[in-house]
């Protein structure tokens, strides 16, 4: 733990890289603005904030699997803090530098924080977002802390951060389930992100745990990760019980627009997203529902990322699908903004749907920024994890000496 390994030099590399390319076409969205990316009129929401949606989600698993911890004294929990801890961080600061690159000129961004908007849900966001931010922080000083009474400071640090982390999922949810003029319009919404979040933040923990196993980093038992594999399988019944119930009470008063929208969750655009994410969940939930497979490591594995991406899905199908019909009524549609129609005349500069792909400019910032989160993660785990491992010595033994017992017994 001293010196990084040469592969994680050469990642760190590869990051950089990304992050400085990355920057040179934000560079060029502040030049041209957002006219370099896909969206338009019609797709006012495109890359930036479908990944924003799942990095916040992302962030979830850690903070509520190391709050819950400790506010509740659940042992096996409490000694992989840190890993949980420095995973959501490292996703909630992609998320809210997505919507700070969404919003696209600087001086907009300085207006968020001199003449905020107290009406928007998405400043209700970024307050929340900055609070998360925070007590991951202060949970973070807390855990590498020796100093007498930082075990009791970091507990009441956790019972503010938990219902902290269902807040800002929550408003997140609200983003979308408070525009009454988009088939989003639910109050079902922020249940269904919260569960969401916690099943791909959960998944993103538990892959984030084999690679510090795998790489020498963290020890952690099998006992462990099957442990938290049946935490995964629960939510992810709650998810696929939750799209159900947003599905079935959009589509019973069959009302023609939201049909249009459903209709292209089933069979349209966006039905490739919509059915995968129900084939991933289904599977993965069958391959952790049995004590069996959930012995398996490489079962866990699998089954934590297909929930990962499964989400992800949920994201693009729940984001897009709301754009491609615009929801007026008696009009000829809307103006898309593009080149094309600003050169047009007469009824050609009108739109019946939307249509978005992301440009390269776009998927780089995209990129540069998850680089960035990324980053974020080996340099705190390289930093924090020997200072982890010296005030919680007990803690970590147990960990490797079970892990120990667990190979011999192979």
């Amino acid at each position: 733990m001293k010196s990084m390994k040469k592969s994680v030099k050469i990642a760190l590399g590869v990051l950089v890289v990304l992050m400085a390319i990355g920057l040179g076409c934000w560079i060029c969205q502040q030049t041209f603005g957002l006219g370099i990316t896909g969206m338009s009129n019609g797709t006012s929401w495109g890359l930036y904030i479908c990944l924003f949606l799942l990095f916040v989600g992302l962030s979830a698993g850690g903070l509520i699997v190391a709050s819950a911890g400790s506010v509740f004294h659940i042992e096996d929990y409490e000694k992989i803090a840190l890993p949980a801890i420095v995973t959501s961080l490292s996703c909630i600061l992609v998320a809210g530098a997505l919507v700070l690159v969404d919003l696209g000129g600087i001086a907009r961004i300085w207006r968020m924080l001199t003449g905020p908007n107290f009406m928007s849900p998405l400043v209700w966001d970024l307050c929340v977002i900055t609070l998360y931010i925070i007590m991951n922080i202060v949970e973070l000083v807390f855990l590498v802390s020796k100093k007498e009474g930082a075990a009791h400071k970091q507990w009441v640090a956790s019972c503010i951060a938990l219902p902290v982390a269902i807040l800002v999922h929550s408003v997140t949810a609200w983003i979308l389930g408070l525009q009454i003029g988009r088939d989003w319009y639910s109050s079902i919404m922020a249940p269904l992100f919260v569960v969401s979040a916690l099943d791909s933040g959960l998944g993103l923990l538990i892959l984030a745990l084999f690679g510090l196993r795998k790489g020498g980093w963290f020890e952690v038992p099998d006992r462990l990760f099957s442990k938290l594999a049946i935490l995964l399988a629960t939510v992810v019944a709650l998810d696929f019980y939750f799209v159900f119930c947003e599905v079935l009470a959009s589509a019973y008063p069959q009302e023609e627009h939201v049909l249009q929208t459903l209709g292209e969750m089933f069979f349209g655009s966006t039905a490739p997203f919509f059915w995968l994410e129900i084939i991933l969940l289904v599977v993965s939930f069958i391959m952790l529902a049995s004590k069996k497979r959930r012995q398996n490591m490489k079962i866990i594995g699998w089954a934590s990322a297909f929930v990962v991406v499964s989400v992800f899905c949920k994201r693009v199908w729940l984001l897009f699908s709301s754009f491609i019909h615009p929801n007026i009524a008696y009009g000829p549609g809307i103006s898309s903004g593009s080149l094309s129609a600003r050169l047009s005349s007469g009824d050609q500069i009108w739109a019946v749907t939307s249509n978005y792909a992301p440009t390269l400019p776009e998927i780089m910032v995209a990129l540069a920024v998850i680089s960035f989160g990324v980053t974020v993660f080996i340099v705190l785990i390289h930093k924090l994890l020997p200072k982890y491992k010296e005030a919680h010595a007990d803690q970590v033994a147990e960990l490797a000496q079970e892990a120990a017992a667990e190979r011999a017994g192979k």
